[in-house]
């Protein structure tokens, strides 16, 4: 998946009325996303390995030890399989992390 690219350019091989150019934001290379987050691990002084995959995984985590649905967090990540998503649920067999009750 690729982010979005700061600035608008011309797309030679789309057209809305015949020789007319149309602007679009295409993707910037996924490598560009990936330094940036090394260069600001390194900046912070972090010395544990951290990675745009690893901030996926927190992501996930938080989620559902925040009581969000599995099939939600599933939409989230872009999962096809709900399987794969359930990797995350080890999360919820730690005690004291379990959703609560709004009647709690």
């Amino acid at each position: 998946m690729g982010v979005a690219a700061s600035r608008l350019s011309v797309d030679p091989r789309a057209r809305v009325n015949p020789g007319e150019p149309v602007e679009q934001r295409h993707h910037t290379d996924e490598s560009l996303l990936q330094d940036a987050v090394k260069k600001a691990v390194r900046a912070a002084g972090i010395s544990k390995p951290a990675t745009c995959h690893s901030l996926r995984h927190s992501f996930a985590t938080h989620l559902l030890e925040n009581g969000y649905d599995i099939r939600t967090v599933q939409e989230l990540l872009g999962h096809k399989d709900v399987s794969t998503t359930m990797i995350y649920t080890h999360v919820l067999n730690r005690p004291g992390i379990g959703v609560k009750s709004p009647l709690d």
